[in-house]
């Protein structure tokens, strides 16, 4: 018999993606503890989660005021025809790329992007332009937070 395809997440999901989204490096002793589950239970939703999409990886999150001196920057993008899919995978492979959405409008992609210094910064924007089948960019440079 085949797998379903579409799998559909119950409570205890939620409450575990939840979880990793406020402490990502929790242990799964800690996990299961405040879930009320066995660690084995954990594992096995980790692996699950995984294996269908839901969790992509796990990342470190800082403080809003660590690394101040970097550079950070909103880039607008426009692709070229339905290659929108090459396009994020391209920059998904460059590490000072920290988000990428999806948007309407005349952009197809929003950007965000940080780099240590003002000359890393033009070199990824150099980068950017160089990847195909991006038709347009718009870049601006985010001054501070209010």
């Amino acid at each position: 018999m085949a797998e379903n395809p579409y799998y559909v997440y119950d409570a205890l999901d939620r409450e575990l993606i939840a979880l990793l989204r406020r402490d990502g490096r929790a242990s799964l002793a800690k996990i299961a503890n405040i879930l009320g589950v066995s660690r084995g239970t954990v594992q096995n939703r980790l692996d699950r989660l995984t294996e269908v999409g839901a969790l992509l990886g796990f990342t470190v999150r800082v403080r809003e005021d660590y690394g101040h001196d970097m550079v950070r920057a909103i880039m607008m993008v426009e692709v070229v025809g339905k290659t929108t899919s090459d396009v994020i995978k391209k920059l998904r492979g460059m590490p000072e790329v920290q988000h990428i959405h999806s948007t309407n409008g005349a952009w197809d992609l929003v950007v965000e992007i940080q780099a240590s210094s003002l000359p890393e910064f033009d070199r990824v924007l150099r980068e950017v332009r160089m990847i195909d089948n991006i038709l347009n960019s718009e870049t601006s440079i985010l001054l501070s937070s209010v």
